[in-house]
């Protein structure tokens, strides 16, 4: 059979994929509206001030909290041996996460954490953002240079608790230092969500570059993961005049040309691939197989999110058993085989209790999962549309990420790539999981890019003088 595949097959697959490839034509880049995603029309009186906000909640949120959480009913047990591999184990949850969550996690310390960076609120098209926003303390002199630093679903601002310090923290080995900002995606958090369909990742580019605007950043830099990679990747093609270099940790590229590329490494990986790398593209049915398996949500989230979301708007249980799955089987492979689904291997409780709140008290999931259904539709998709990116591009290769592509497919895309880091550990949520690898990593690309605009700066100077 094997022998018939390669004689056979492969060769159909490749004549496709010629065909396929010769025929793709030069991308287009879109143009987006500033469209207003508020109540009633457009609003050319909203107050456009930034003011300051404070996450809250009160005696009365977290009496209702407790209240549901006790009367969580008998949960079915699970299957022996099974670990997580069906789901969140019901055993976990009740025995440790739901007591955790009710007895010892401190409600006011935690809020008081929340909020220790400062928070500010401004309306964009209609929409209240509510993001964080630090100005290095000290500079020393060193130059000031804005980063805007985007989350994903199922995460939260709180990823970002242990980076930012790192990022606003003068180093002696930089002349240069952060200033950061940290918006709650429209629709999470305590971000308004938009009343009426359409605002997926490519109106949220626009929504987050005139916030940026707002704020008086003409150019910035830019860094995110999970859907906040989507969405950066997507601002870097869309304005590469106000981006002046990218970071992800999940860079994406599905291009016809990838795609063939990716059926020849099923078939060859040998030929092209380190040992090591095999797992990402053979044995190409279990690739695959294992993208169905790990991907149900999606398939829930981009078509019928509403209805998911009435049980996570009513059962903190629900919303704790479904968000804490991802954590699990995002961060290390091979962790749902365990039956605490290794959840406290990368993160405390109270880590993860946090991020839970900004969906539970806000009542923001439902909302945070329709960015999957306006994002794979007919009008807007998120697979299809991997513009080219022109701008500095770096890609962090976390080794539990859950997509990786060799270098060479990811300049298909990203057509500056300045730098690609393998790191030695971490998953998913890289910034939460390992703060100082992807710090350090940031840093070392903002430095090479800067090194560059300088260089072509004084060379430019110098063709001046002559």
């Amino acid at each position: 059979m094997n022998i018939l595949i390669k004689l056979v097959i492969l060769p159909a697959i490749v004549s496709i994929g010629g065909i396929i490839y010769l025929q793709s034509r030069t991308v287009q880049i879109p143009v987006y509206e500033n469209t207003w995603w508020g109540p009633g029309i457009e609003n050319h009186n909203v107050d456009k001030s930034i003011k300051p906000f404070k996450i809250d909640w009160n005696d009365k949120d977290i009496e209702d909290l407790k209240n549901r959480l006790n009367r969580t009913r008998d949960l079915v047990p699970h299957l022996e041996g099974a670990g997580w591999t069906y789901g969140m184990s019901g055993n976990f949850l009740k025995e440790t996460i739901l007591p955790y969550w009710m007895n010892k996690y401190d409600f006011k310390s935690r809020l008081t954490h929340i909020n220790k960076f400062p928070l500010f609120s401004t309306n964009i098209q209609g929409l209240n953002i509510r993001f964080v926003h630090v100005k290095p303390k000290n500079t020393n002199g060193k130059r000031v240079l804005p980063l805007i630093i985007l989350h994903g679903w199922p995460g939260s601002i709180t990823e970002f608790q242990k980076v930012i310090p790192l990022l606003t923290t003068p180093r002696d080995d930089q002349d240069f230092v952060f200033e950061v900002i940290a918006p709650c995606l429209p629709g999470f958090g305590f971000s308004d969500g938009a009343v009426r369909p359409g605002l997926g990742a490519p109106q949220i580019a626009v929504v987050l570059k005139n916030l940026m605007l707002r704020l008086g950043f003409e150019k910035y830099y830019i860094h995110g993961g999970d859907w906040g990679a989507i969405i950066t990747a997507m601002m870097s093609s869309l304005f590469p005049a106000h981006v002046l270099g990218m970071h992800s940790t999940m860079c994406i590229a599905t291009s016809p040309k990838v795609l063939l590329k990716v059926m020849f490494y099923s078939f060859f990986p040998s030929l092209l691939l380190a040992e090591e790398d095999y797992h990402w593209f053979y044995p190409m049915s279990e690739r695959f197989g294992q993208i169905l398996y790990f991907t149900g949500y999606l398939h829930l989230q981009a078509t019928r999110p509403d209805s998911l979301g009435v049980g996570m708007a009513d059962s903190p249980a629900a919303l704790a058993s479904y968000v804490l799955e991802k954590f699990s089987e995002a961060t290390k492979r091979g962790s749902i085989f365990k039956d605490d689904g290794g959840l406290f291997d990368k993160f405390t409780p109270e880590e993860l209790i946090d991020n839970l709140m900004m969906y539970w008290i806000p009542n923001k999931m439902t909302t945070a999962m329709r960015i999957y259904a306006e994002s794979f539709n007919k009008k807007n998709n998120a697979w299809a549309q991997q513009w080219p990116v022109e701008i500095p591009s770096s890609c962090a290769q976390f080794p539990h990420e859950i997509s990786w592509y060799p270098r060479e497919f990811l300049q298909e895309r990203f057509l500056n790539l300045v730098l690609v880091t393998r790191m030695p550990r971490g998953g998913h949520f890289a910034t939460l999981e390992e703060p100082e690898l992807a710090a350090n990593d940031i840093h070392k690309f903002v430095g090479i890019v800067e090194g560059q605009r300088m260089a072509f700066a004084q060379k430019s100077a110098m063709k001046t003088d002559l």
